[in-house]
């Protein structure tokens, strides 16, 4: 996992600037974007949000309960900044569109989560156009606002050098001119990392009963939790929203990345429902209808495929489309959640719980 590799946060983050210039920066989740951009000011809360740059992420799609983070950005006390490849359904929303650099021209290393290397990415051409690396961006912004720090002038490959801490042995005496030149590095760790033991706990064992956990107000001990919604913990919301409802990349995309490749949007054709047959015959439903899938935070419209790959009071919405190339402008996250998960502070996308209808008239797609 992307953990095993021995990344250096201190020295990428600089947490240490914080508390030269002062109070630690306010942390935002970008789960409850839709929520904290329309936010007034207040003292729980603190001032309200009056700028955003957005760099490698599309919010407007991808973050829940959509309609309020379309609102928050469309907010005209709002100054917003895209680094982007491509008009996204955020790019939409700038006050400054500012051309990103791709994969291909600039310098990079890389973790991850499928394998045990440390990648290089070495640029292989220079940058088009005007396009600059978020690096030389966010570099030009802390010249103009008068920071003076050695380490905003650092070049990419100097970041690349601290990206991983030499002094761990997983990384095998990391040195990036070595690793940029070869292209690749193994971790020094074996392929089963944890057969002999070797877990990151406290007692370096797999811990049945977890005092950090305890520490953190949580339970130490395995235990079931509940969605928060289901018919099982929420019977009232479940009575007028039957169906749980889960919504994970269509073959064709990877979340929202390459919606903006026509020949990839023409082979997934529109959005889709998958809709077991016996919850699509208790609502007049049949294959290739034009449904409206909703709950009390928004709705959305697509296709039905009926099908059993799909279990009884289930349905699967294909995701994530650019609202701009859905028929009726939203996607699946117009009907996801805002609330986190209880440990972790993660987003809940897999936890909601919907109704489908027939649409008699659908938006038709110009």
């Amino acid at each position: 996992v992307s953990d095993s590799f021995p990344k250096d946060a201190a020295a990428l983050s600089r947490p240490d600037l914080a508390a030269r210039h002062g109070a630690p920066a306010r942390v935002i989740n970008m789960s409850t974007i839709g929520d904290d951009l329309l936010k007034p000011a207040s003292p729980e809360f603190g001032p309200q949000v009056e700028a955003v740059i957005v760099y490698n992420s599309n919010p407007v799609a991808v973050a829940p309960e959509s309609a309020k983070v379309a609102q928050g950005f469309a907010r005209e006390g709002l100054f917003t900044v895209v680094l982007e490849h491509f008009q996204t359904d955020t790019a939409d929303y700038a006050d400054i569109l500012l051309p990103a650099t791709t994969q291909l021209e600039h310098i990079d290393v890389h973790a991850s989560y499928g394998h045990v290397y440390m990648l290089a990415n070495n640029a292989a051409i220079a940058p088009m156009g005007e396009a600059k690396p978020n690096t030389e961006i966010f570099r030009l912004l802390a010249a103009a606002m008068g920071f003076t720090e050695d380490c905003f002038r650092d070049s990419d490959d100097q970041l690349a050098a601290v990206a991983f801490r030499r002094d761990d042995p997983r990384s095998g005496g990391y040195d990036w001119q070595v690793l940029k030149e070869k292209g690749w590095q193994r971790l020094d760790m074996p392929v089963a990392p944890f057969a002999e033991g070797g877990f990151a706990t406290p007692s370096g064992k797999c811990e049945f009963y977890s005092a950090q956990m305890k520490a953190a107000g949580l339970d130490p001990l395995p235990a079931y939790i509940a969605p928060y919604e289901s018919v099982a913990s929420n019977p009232e919301l479940a009575a007028r929203y039957p169906l749980a409802m889960i919504s994970p990349p269509a073959r064709n995309f990877l979340n929202s990345s390459f919606v903006n490749v026509q020949s990839l949007r023409d082979t997934e054709g529109e959005p889709h429902l998958d809709m077991h047959p016996q919850d699509a015959a208790a609502r007049g439903i049949t294959q290739g209808d034009t449904v409206r899938v909703f709950n009390d935070r928004g709705s959305m419209q697509a296709r039905v495929r009926v099908t059993e790959k799909a279990r009884p009071g289930l349905v699967v919405g294909l995701s994530i489309w650019w609202k701009k190339f859905a028929a009726d402008g939203k996607n699946a996250n117009e009907v996801t959640s805002q609330r986190l998960t209880d440990m972790g502070n993660a987003p809940t996308f897999y936890d909601v719980l919907v109704q489908v209808e027939k649409l008699q008239q659908p938006v038709v797609a110009h």
